[in-house]
């Protein structure tokens, strides 16, 4: 059976646990030589081992997306290791403290907006620059539901996360004519470890959370990273500019 991104090269950021990793096996499981990046060293090394423990290759590289430094030295060793990039999933983010919006405080806002909003831009920043000397290439940036409606008790994330689809909108009709494509995927109550930390995995906030939901569950990770990978892949080569939402329903309501 062909493989959807036999011999390309994809950088997965965020990637040591929860969708990063899904979406790394993903990108792995269709031929992609996946570059593994994360704050957190030992979930990235455990997402690269379980690649090659599949017969794939991979390789780590430790980047903090708010970080310019960081992410430059990711996009040239990714390069290096491998001599192009093709495709990129901008994954990384937090969640932040949940609080209404006159009790978000500077710290929280500032975070939030440093690592969901500035580190998709830098990341895209450095990569573009890559895919523009190499004629071409695909990104694919973490959105969310809460980029497209509001969500009561998440300011600064809704904030950032509107702001990365109008982000993904910008570039993707900047260099729709220099064969690069950029989108967002949108996903609703996925579950993370994300979603631990805002239910504290009590039953009765899970059962809240799950009831958003008109499919009456939450979303896998893996259904994110099928997603990312059909829209870094030949078969999404006319799509360019959207922001997908995998919802199961979420936003239709």
């Amino acid at each position: 059976m062909t493989q959807l991104l036999q011999g390309k090269v994809t950088l997965v950021t965020g990637a040591g646990a929860g969708i990063g990793r899904a979406s790394a096996l993903a990108f792995s499981r269709e031929g992609a030589k996946v570059v593994v990046s994360d704050i957190n060293d030992a979930g990235g090394q455990e997402t690269v081992k379980m690649i090659e423990a599949n017969g794939g290759a991979a390789v780590f590289i430790h980047s903090d997306v708010a970080k310019a430094g960081d992410v430059e030295r990711l996009i040239g060793g990714a390069v290096k290791k491998y001599g192009r990039l093709d495709c990129a999933f901008n994954n990384a983010g937090i969640e932040g403290a949940l609080a209404p919006t006159h009790e978000c405080t500077d710290e929280n806002w500032d975070r939030i907006i440093a690592t969901n909003l500035k580190g998709i831009w830098l990341c895209m920043r450095y990569e573009l620059n890559q895919m523009l000397k190499q004629g071409g290439g695909v990104i694919v940036n973490m959105a969310s539901v809460a980029g497209l409606i509001g969500f009561a008790g998440l300011p600064a994330y809704t904030a950032s996360k509107h702001g990365v689809v109008g982000l993904t909108k910008t570039a993707a009709l900047e260099f729709a004519a220099k064969n690069i494509r950029v989108n967002a995927v949108c996903p609703g109550v996925i579950h993370t470890e994300m979603i631990d930390r805002l239910t504290h995995k009590d039953p009765g906030q899970e059962r809240a959370f799950t009831a958003l939901e008109p499919m009456a569950r939450m979303g896998n990770p893996e259904e994110i990273g099928e997603a990312a990978v059909w829209l870094c892949s030949p078969a999404a080569s006319f799509v360019t500019g959207i922001a997908l939402a995998v919802d199961g329903g979420y936003v239709a309501q």
